[in-house]
């Protein structure tokens, strides 16, 4: 491959370098896959780092959206060969080998490498007769309990592909990141008109297997959402619209029958949670079993970080219905947002942890919000102010367990808020057990704006709020030792392509004194 120009950065290298022919890797099959046409649409992914390797992803698909959800491939078995180099241009390929991409997973491949060197940079391909994928570049999680000086890494949600363009991604993915946290609603399962500009819109609500692989064809269509998967591993989990808006448990949201049946609803998340998989960078221990998926789970990044990814649809009680004043019911004691098991899993796990900051995956903000100016209160039900005994539960059990530098990231609402998340909401001066940084969507929500009227109202009514936008975006996350800054990245449209992005806020925590510590 020829000398690259030293203007060109990291993305543009990795498609050139994905572009580029291997020799020796043609096998008999090549002329077969050449006739089927370009087998790597969906790009390249990895994720879940761990000290020694990463999860490896890819899934072939020359039609992407074919209806029948199979991707343009024929019903059979391809071999699939995949490379580890310390080297953009694998002059030093470290781990190789070959992978089954079977149809029954429409043609998805997981590899897990092992055998990697802690906290190092990576890059990887994919090949499939003399075709080769485009580069990815990944990074294994340092050593355990080895010390780190600084983790960056960003986090993201909902991307609504008829409602905007994924070009917070573009920006993402020229960021020198180690990690990508995505908390949810990767796709949208519903209809809609879509944006000027873009194709294929959706018009009509997914419910079957080939529905939901085609709805993730369309959204990995997008070359901004490719570029930043193959910028940095990711550590992903499901929302509710990745299934069903606001679906709870076995529990369907819809008014119709017969999808409030919890068997038909159940039947619908296996479809969901298959392609779910099929097209993420998952390991074997999330490969889901019918209507059931392991999607909680823990990573750390030596002693500095460890990073809870919680399930918050799976094992929720059903939400009560909307209520004004402080409604009772999200006091119950009996209702749960974790479930027993995942509660205890994450109470003991906090309790044991020696790493520095101690940050939990979430999908729903926990601080409280109430949505009304003056002395009366409302409050959303979906999230954690509609389970607020259970919250109440993970923040005495914070307390006890004399966790240190307790840090919530949470997706879900398509605005940003950054807030002291207190012992006793109802009393500004009781204990600050921790910090959320609530991050804004990619694109769900049209362009937004600066500061919107609920906006204005949360901060006025909730004293715990430290910052608030309701632009479109991503969050930055430089973590030390010492302290914790997260920038809150701003496109300021996404109802057209590209445009620049600007830092809106910088919010930092110090170390050992929970809770904003400075808005910039």
């Amino acid at each position: 491959m020829p000398e690259l120009p030293a203007h060109l950065g990291r993305r543009h290298f990795l498609t050139l370098a994905g572009a580029a022919a291997v020799a020796g890797t043609l096998v008999p099959e090549a002329k077969a896959t050449s006739r089927l046409g370009e087998l790597f649409t969906l790009g390249v992914a990895s994720g879940d780092p761990q000290p020694d390797g990463v999860v490896l992803w890819t899934r072939l698909a020359p039609e992407p959206v074919a209806p029948d959800g199979y991707g343009g491939m024929p019903a059979r078995l391809f071999l699939v060969k995949w490379e580890v180099a310390e080297d953009p241009r694998f002059s030093r390929i470290v781990r190789r080998g070959v992978e089954h991409a079977v149809p029954e997973w429409a043609h998805s491949v997981h590899v897990e490498v092992h055998g990697l060197r802690p906290d190092r940079e990576y890059w990887y391909r994919f090949i499939v007769g003399d075709q080769v994928s485009p580069v990815g570049r990944t990074r294994t999680a340092p050593a355990p309990y080895s010390w780190l000086k600084e983790l960056t890494f960003a986090f993201a949600s909902c991307q609504a592909y008829p409602e905007g363009f994924f070009t917070a991604y573009r920006h993402m993915a020229d960021e020198d990141l180690d990690l990508v946290v995505h908390l949810g609603d990767y796709i949208y399962e519903g209809g809609g008109q879509g944006t000027i500009g873009r194709a294929h819109i959706p018009t009509t609500e997914v419910f079957s297997l080939a529905d939901y692989r085609v709805r993730y064809g369309q959204y990995k269509s997008d070359p901004d959402l490719r570029a930043a998967h193959a910028a940095a591993p990711w550590v992903v989990a499901p929302d509710d619209h990745d299934v069903e808006n606001n679906w709870a448990g076995d529990i369907s949201q819809l008014d119709t029958e017969p999808d409030q049946d919890p068997a038909v609803f159940r039947q619908r998340r296996a479809a969901a949670y298959r392609a779910y998989y099929e097209n993420l960078p998952l390991r074997r221990t999330s490969m889901p079993r019918g209507p059931e998926m392991q999607v909680y789970r823990r990573l750390t990044f030596g002693n500095l970080l460890q990073l809870n990814v919680l399930d918050t649809r799976r094992f929720r009680s059903d939400q009560l219905e909307q209520c004004a004043q402080d409604c009772d019911g999200r006091w119950d004691p009996a209702r749960t947002m974790l479930g027993a098991e995942q509660e205890k899993w994450l109470l003991d796990g906090l309790g044991r942890s020696s790493a520095r900051w101690n940050v939990l995956g979430n999908q729903v903000f926990a601080f409280e919000a109430d949505h009304d100016a003056g002395p009366s209160e409302r409050y959303g039900m979906d999230p954690w102010d509609g389970y607020a005994a259970a919250r109440q539960r993970l923040f005495d059990g914070v307390v006890e367990r004399k966790v240190d530098n307790f840090v919530m990231i949470t997706g879900d609402a398509h605005r940003s808020v950054a807030a002291d998340l207190k012992l006793n909401f109802a009393d500004p001066s009781s204990r600050t057990v921790g910090t959320e940084f609530l991050g804004t969507s990619i694109s769900s929500g049209g362009n937004g704006v600066d500061m919107d009227s609920l906006g204005i109202t949360w901060l006025a009514e909730n004293p715990h709020m430290r910052f608030h936008n309701s632009q479109r975006g991503y969050q930055r996350c430089v973590v030390t030792q010492n302290g914790w800054r997260t920038d809150y990245r701003v496109v300021p449209q996404v109802t057209v392509p590209g445009g620049p992005v600007i830092t809106r806020a910088g919010v930092t925590v110090e170390a050992g004194r929970p809770g904003v510590a400075d808005v910039s």
